[in-house]
């Protein structure tokens, strides 16, 4: 009876692990039959290009200078617009006085194109702050309305047991509001960090602050040199899935201590 279960089991799992491997191999195989079918290097490199120019960007110094000052800004705006949008989330929600001073400033940033913060950010600041600030006000939009939302959202029933018997508020907290809260947090996160990245490497391009991977994309344009456009588009992608994996797997953490600890 066990064989008979477990086999299914190892197919759908080896299935799942080859699902993604073929479409991946599927569309390296379309991109290198269109480069070769363009066969111009300055329009469309294949990823046999891109993969050797990888190999010569990893081992330098001024690579991984690049990616962790990159790095750095663009994630120390995205923690802090978690961190805002999450006491304006709730500051709105116990006060109808600052919902109506706070909604209508984050629907202005949310409405606002980001080359036009990316100009004023320039008009009023140094570069070097500009992927900090952008991406900053590109998720704190994010983060506010989707755990504005989350707040709607807790169990009422619970709400009105822990009034009833008096619990505490920290316990509350732990209990009730953020277990009620966190799956929305979550998904502005998963928006968020994708938001971040995008709109803090476009400010890097435009700002060109020394030493960033937005300066060496810019330069790689300039020079007209397409496979390092595409090298560092991969890292790009690359390192935005795997600091996105990591704050899902930072919350999930919290999410399994809360559960088994968080109880009224």
């Amino acid at each position: 009876m066990t064989s008979t279960t477990s086999a299914p089991d190892a197919r759908t799992d080896r299935w799942r692990v080859a699902r993604p491997l073929l479409a991946i191999t599927f569309w390296l195989v379309v991109w290198q039959g269109a480069s070769l079918v363009v066969h111009q290097k300055i329009l469309l490199v294949g990823p046999v290009e891109v993969a050797r120019r990888l190999a010569g960007l990893v081992p330098t110094g001024d690579f991984w200078s690049a990616v962790g000052l990159t790095f750095g800004r663009i994630t120390l705006g995205f923690v802090a617009a978690a961190l805002v949008g999450v006491l304006l989330a709730a500051a709105s929600a116990a006060s109808r006085w600052v919902e109506a001073v706070v909604g209508p400033a984050v629907a202005t940033i949310r409405s606002t194109p980001v080359v036009s913060f990316i100009i004023l950010v320039l008009i009023w600041a140094d570069a070097s702050r500009l992927a900090t600030i952008v991406s900053f006000l590109m998720a704190l939009p994010i983060v506010h309305a989707t755990v504005y939302e989350g707040i709607g959202h807790r169990s009422a029933s619970l709400l009105e047991v822990a009034s009833v018997f008096g619990v505490s508020r920290w316990r509350r907290l732990l209990a009730i509001d953020v277990p009620g809260v966190l799956p929305y947090f979550v998904a502005a996160c998963r928006t968020g960090v994708g938001l971040a990245w995008k709109s803090g490497i476009a400010a890097e391009v435009i700002g060109l602050p020394a030493g960033t991977i937005g300066e060496q994309l810019y330069q790689a344009k300039l020079f007209l040199q397409t496979a390092d456009v595409f090298a560092w588009t991969v890292v790009i992608v690359v390192v935005s899935f795997l600091f996105e994996k990591l704050v899902l797997w930072l919350l999930g953490g919290f999410e399994r201590r809360l559960s088994d600890g968080g109880a009224v």
